[in-house]
């Protein structure tokens, strides 16, 4: 059974993971609104905002599905649109990161709201008989049909799909099985080009670039990873003063960081060869990633009239 879990917006991560994120999430911009469905080849990427409007209509059309059959379902609203953008590699919002730094406060709160949340504590509270109806109800339970579907590069991946996410996913974006193909495929190519965007030489001369701003700025570091990762280097349980320091120190950090991304452009060249070496695929997934995001218009499209946009 897929235990109930709250879906991760700001994470921490590895110089080849987070490099893999500088573009092709569409979460750079916010957008007052979904565009009208539109042709498979013109359907543009969704923003964060909307990528969150989505994944909340995911979540009231599952909370729903589930009183239908009698159980309790809690949709997850515990961050603001502000706190649910994306941290990638390059982060040059300089107001964000004054605000935030690099989201250890914001990973802070998921954490907390994922050790109370309600969907655990209500599905361990059942009796045996009414979990395993909790869970069929939820996806399907252990008999459900299993969606298995080749990953780009090589191997293949399977889900449950079933009960309430499989019907919130059909109300979305149509076939469950053609969505798990389309998501899968988009979701996993960049492990295919991100090696040579990590030695492209244009990619590394702008993070060059950085290195020596910050160090101007009093931060000598190699290269954004390398900057977020200092920010975590204390006990990992603080008091409260320890922790205002220790944000503190994140910020400063956060708001040089973005500014000098900014100042030397670094996002903008990351994006542009990404999207470089994402072109040298098209031939062989263009035809999905187009069919791909006509789906997610498809989805914004739905959830607009579903539920209001995050604040």
């Amino acid at each position: 059974m897929k235990r109930p879990a709250l879906r991760r917006k700001v994470a921490y991560l590895s110089a080849v993971a987070t490099v893999a994120v500088l573009a092709l999430t569409g979460c750079s911009q916010e957008s007052g609104g979904g565009p009208a469905p539109v042709a498979a080849a013109e359907a543009p990427e969704l923003t964060y905002a909307e990528d969150l409007r989505v994944s909340d209509a995911e979540q009231r059309l599952i909370a729903q599905c589930m009183a239908r059959h009698g159980f309790r379902y809690w949709s997850d609203g515990s961050l603001s649109l502000a706190e649910s953008r994306p941290l990638g590699y390059v982060q040059d919002d300089v107001r964000w990161a004054r605000t935030y730094g690099y989201g250890s406060r914001i990973a802070a709160k998921e954490d907390r709201a994922r050790l109370h949340n309600p969907n655990i504590a209500y599905r361990k509270g059942l009796s045996t008989g009414r979990r395993a109806a909790y869970d069929s109800a939820l996806d399907g339970g252990r008999k459900t049909e299993l969606l298995r579907t080749a990953v780009p590069g090589g191997g293949s991946v399977s889900k449950q799909s079933g009960g309430c996410d499989a019907a919130a996913e059909r109300t979305l974006y149509g076939d469950p099985a053609t969505w798990f193909r389309l998501d899968t495929t988009a979701s996993n190519l960049r492990p295919l080009y991100v090696g040579k965007l990590l030695h492209d030489r244009r990619f590394t001369a702008a993070v060059h670039d950085w290195a020596g701003c910050m160090k101007k700025a009093g931060h000598p570091y190699p290269d954004p990873d390398a900057a977020r990762q200092a920010t975590r280097e204390h006990p990992a349980v603080q008091s409260r003063a320890e922790e205002a320091r220790s944000f503190a120190a994140e910020t400063r950090i956060a708001v040089a960081d973005a500014t000098c991304a900014r100042e030397v452009s670094l996002k903008s060249v990351g994006q542009d060869r990404e999207a470089h070496y994402l072109a040298q695929l098209n031939g062989k997934y263009g035809a999905r990633l187009d069919a791909y995001r006509q789906l997610r218009q498809q989805a914004l499209a739905r959830a607009e009239r579903l539920v209001p946009a995050r604040a």
